[in-house]
This record gives structure tokens, C-alpha cells and sequence, in this order.
């Protein structure tokens, strides 16, 4: 099972009686409707879904790539790179993908029985992006603490694999995924990849039941480094509603919201959406979310290691 902890999610509270802030200028990726996902694209995210559920999986069983179903499901993946022990470090793994020619990262999420994860959870503060790390980032970008230094852990480690497979396969992209605090460091890991692999390298992040990760000048530069990006929703997850916007936190656009088993929606907007079907509005505080909705399933799959069999 994998959320974050109370004492983060409690600050959401805050967003009851906090104004949220202003929307933004629309960015060049906007429009004002919400779309309807057909049922060929929302089985498209099957194998990124999958991907995220496996980084919790016991590593053992990811360097083998038998994981259960997770693994199962992806026939053909090659691990190459494994670490973390889900407690100081986050568990992650690297491998190539063929079917999708796709060099592929994973960060797995929150595990509540080990308590240095969470704490990384519990630290909201903001600090502006390492340089060495995010070479050229713009001056006004903030990003959490915990998920900053957490992402710091494994970067360059990561990269130097993914660098080493790109080498080995001739026209590979570089996908990210992950679920919860999984999500957040696959969010930083795509802007990571941007600005650190040769210009042209693709790049896709498919994330679920992110919370969100840095400030709006983060969102929107996420907006511009990585169009490919896709934060997946599902329900009324109270997770990807903390920290509260009142602290300065907001996430960048690419949302997907599931409703319903087999019904989702596509959000306009970064943090701003204002249709009833989207997060921000349909969960605006945690008395109308749900944990359990945070686990999933997103389309048919659960999240969390209790899902790893």
C-alpha cells in the first residue's frame, strides 16, 4: 500500500479557507475544454501503468523481471539498472523496453511502513533546483525539499545508465513513470533527462496520483521542457491535491482524470482547471477525497506493494 502521510495531507486543509492563486496566462499546450479519452487511449497507459506498479516490487524480483503481473505484463522488458531499498532510498530501476524502443525509468512510491520515506514526504518546503544537476534552470523555480533531495540521491547514477543504453539502441526515447512520491521524482527525473541528454533525445513521463511538486514557475517550466507529459488521476484521490496550492505548490498541465472505471477525462490548464470533472474541482480539499482512491485502480490496476503478486 503506498500514500503519503497524515501530516502532509493535513495541510491541505488549509486550502479551505486560503485563496487559491491567480490563474496564469494560458501556455501555448492549453485550451479551455475537457475531453473525453476514447477506450483505445485510455488502454494506451496500461504499459506506463504497469511500469509504475512494478517499482514496488520487491528488487530481487524486478532484476529478474518476474515481478507477478506487473512483469508479466511487459514481456521483452531488460532490466539493466536496479537500486534503493525503498526506505532511505526509493526503489528505482532502469531497462529497455523493445516494443516501445524506449529507454525506460521507474521510481517507486511511498511505502507507510518505512518511515524515512514518508518524512521525505513530510518536508514542504521549497528550495530553488541544484544547478549542477539542472544546468541553465531559470532564476524563480522552487521545488519541495524532500522530493529534491530525495531525486538528488540516484540522478546521476540514473542518467549514466540511461545515457549507456541510448548508446546501445539507435533511436530509443527515454520514458518516466511512477505513482505518488514515485511520481514526483519522475517529474523531476523528466526535466532532469531534458536538459542533461543530447537535444533531440525524446522524453515522456507518464505519472499517477502525483502530489504536487514545485511552484508555479515549476509547472511552467515542466509545461516547456517536457509537452509529453501526462499526470494520471484517479477518482477522488486525495493525494495529488497536496501540498496545498495556499503554500505556493502547483502542478503543470497533462492531467487525466478518471472518473469511472473505463470513463476519463482530459484536463485543460496546469492547477486552474475549472470544470467540475477535473481534480481541482471535484476533490478541493481532503474531506472530499479518498485514500483508497490514491491506490487506484487505474483501469483494472492497483498500485502499492500489496499489488505486487
Amino acid at each position: 500500500m503506498s500514500f503519503l502521510p497524515s501530516a502532509l495531507v493535513a495541510l491541505s486543509f488549509s486550502t479551505v479557507t486560503f485563496a487559491a492563486p491567480t490563474a496564469r496566462t494560458p501556455a501555448s499546450r492549453r485550451d479551455n475544454t475537457v475531453s473525453t479519452l476514447s477506450a483505445s487511449q485510455l488502454a494506451a497507459f496500461a504499459p506506463f501503468t504497469q511500469f509504475a506498479r512494478a517499482a514496488y516490487c520487491p528488487i530481487s524480483k524486478i532484476k529478474t523481471w518476474q515481478c507477478g503481473q506487473a512483469c508479466d505484463a511487459l514481456p521483452g522488458f531488460q532490466p539493466t539498472l536496479t537500486g534503493g531499498d525503498g526506505n532511505a532510498i526509493q526503489q528505482f530501476f532502469v531497462g529497455f523496453h523493445p516494443d516501445s524502443n524506449s529507454v525506460v525509468v521507474a521510481h517507486e512510491g511511498t511505502d507507510p511502513v518505512k518511515l524515512k520515506s514518508d518524512l521525505t514526504d513530510v518536508l514542504v518546503g521549497k528550495k530553488a533546483l541544484d544547478p549542477t544537476l539542472f544546468p541553465g534552470v531559470p532564476d524563480g523555480i522552487e521545488v519541495h525539499d524532500g522530493f529534491a533531495d530525495e531525486h538528488a540521491k540516484t540522478a546521476t547514477q540514473i542518467l549514466g545508465e540511461v545515457k549507456n543504453q541510448l548508446s546501445q539502441h539507435a533511436g530509443a526515447s527515454v520514458t518516466l513513470a511512477g505513482h505518488s512520491l514515485g511520481g514526483a521524482l519522475s517529474e523531476l527525473e523528466a526535466v532532469f533527462m531534458k536538459l542533461n541528454l543530447p537535444s533531440g533525445t525524446a522524453i515522456k513521463a507518464v505519472t499517477y496520483g502525483t502530489p504536487r511538486v514545485g511552484n508555479a514557475a515549476w509547472a511552467q517550466f515542466v509545461d516547456a521542457q517536457v509537452p509529453d507529459f501526462t499526470r494520471v488521476n484517479n477518482q477522488h484521490d486525495l493525494v495529488p491535491i497536496v501540498p496545498g496550492r495556499f503554500l505556493g505548490f502547483e502542478h503543470p498541465s497533462g492531467e487525466v482524470h478518471i472518473l469511472s472505471p473505463g470513463n476519463a477525462v482530459s484536463c485543460p490548464g496546469d492547477d486552474d482547471a475549472t470544470d467540475g470533472q477535473c481534480t481541482v474541482k471535484s476533490t478541493p480539499n481532503i474531506l472530499e477525497g479518498s485514500i483508497i482512491d490514491h491506490l487506484g485502480p487505474y483501469e483494472g490496476i492497483f498500485m502499492g506493494t500489496l499489488a505486487c503478486n
